[in-house]
């Protein structure tokens, strides 16, 4: 399997792994320039020649991948006889820089509602390195014609048509996804509400409406849902920045996509 192979496999299984780069070669080595090795928590692909240097590296990008360390490292090594080195004698003469890239999972946001304001939210988070989960029970608002303004996304854009009970999509997203509830139904915002909170591996709920929305929702799901408040509490309404006031599609998309990366931002800390 090549490298971007191995990196996408490890994106698709939701692993953190690190990339490692042969960066510099001076004299004589196992590998040029240019090399590169992926690492997971338990698999290895490709080879940046074996070795003491390849041992040393693969050590080193586990700790890092334990650690959930963001910042890449680079390593140097002497390939001579006279380095006492770890893992066994690489006398080849030369020295080489290696540079060890995390590469962590990548955040996943959850779009019910892909109207007005869930399509121009969608386009703005659609230019960041996430997984995209766009859900509608109408399916005419997930026509490719009408998402060909993603095409060019760096995201990677999930599309989920669902007719009947869109809170079934909430157990297959993956952990810690952030889940914002737009859609064009307040039953259905209040069904899935009521989902979102019984639904563990979730990240963040957000939901989009008034105050007098949320009192009616708060309601029921005490009542009828059987929430106690502190559960009822992660749900966040409003969404989006308190002193951002506009009510434009476009307005309330950047206050709440503004809103939600200074949550990723937290998260970081």
């Amino acid at each position: 399997m090549t490298w971007v192979g191995a990196v996408a496999r490890l994106r698709a299984r939701r692993e953190p792994g690190v990339l490692v780069t042969v960066a510099t070669v001076r004299g004589h080595a196992p590998r040029d320039a240019g090399a590169k090795l992926v690492v997971g928590r338990s698999e290895t692909w490709g080879s940046i020649g074996g070795g003491n240097v390849e041992a040393v590296v693969v050590d080193r990008a586990r700790e890092m991948i334990a650690a959930s360390k963001p910042e890449p490292e680079l390593i140097d090594f002497a390939l001579n006889d006279k380095v006492t080195n770890q893992h066994g004698v690489q006398c080849c003469g030369g020295t080489v820089s290696v540079l060890l890239e995390p590469l962590p999972v990548v955040r996943a946001v959850a779009i019910f509602g892909v109207g007005h304001v869930g399509l121009e939210l969608a386009r703005i988070l659609a230019r960041h390195d996430l997984d995209l989960h766009l859900i509608d029970s109408r399916a005419e608002l997930l026509a490719p014609e009408r998402l060909g303004v993603l095409a060019d996304a760096v995201a990677q854009v999930h599309t989920h048509h669902t007719p009947l009970l869109p809170e079934e999509v909430l157990a297959t997203l993956p952990p810690g996804t952030h889940v914002l509830i737009m859609t064009h139904d307040h039953a259905e915002d209040a069904a899935l509400c009521d989902a979102a909170l019984r639904t563990s591996h979730l990240g963040s709920i957000g939901l989009i409406g008034s105050s007098a929305k949320w009192a009616r929702f708060r309601k029921l799901l005490s009542t009828e849902g059987g929430h106690d408040e502190a559960v009822i509490d992660r749900i966040k309404t409003p969404i989006g920045l308190a002193d951002i006031t506009g009510k434009e599609p476009a307005t309330i998309a950047v206050s709440v996509a503004a809103d939600l990366l200074r949550a990723f931002e937290s998260e970081g800390d």
